[in-house]
C-alpha cells in the first residue's frame, strides 16, 4: 500500500481499524488514551505555582497532607 497517496483522514481509519483488529475494542480505546496531548505550558506553570517554594517545605506539605487523608 502507498500511504504516501492517502488522505490524513484515510490513514486515521486504516491505524484505527488496525489497532482494533490486534487489540479489540477496549485495547484500542486504552492505547489512544495514553496518547492525550493535553493543553499549557506545565514548565511555566510549575514555576508560577512553585514560586519561593523549597524543596524541604513541599515535602512537609506532603507529609502533612497525607496524615489528613
Amino acid at each position: 500500500m502507498n500511504t504516501k497517496k492517502l488522505t490524513p483522514t484515510a490513514i486515521r481509519k486504516l491505524g484505527i481499524a488496525a489497532i482494533t483488529k490486534e487489540l479489540g475494542p477496549v485495547g484500542m480505546i486504552r492505547f489512544f488514551e495514553q496518547y492525550e496531548l493535553g493543553y499549557g505550558d506545565y514548565s511555566k506553570e510549575r514555576k508560577f505555582i512553585l514560586q519561593g517554594e523549597e524543596v524541604e517545605s513541599i515535602v512537609k506539605k506532603i507529609k502533612e497532607q497525607r496524615k489528613q487523608d
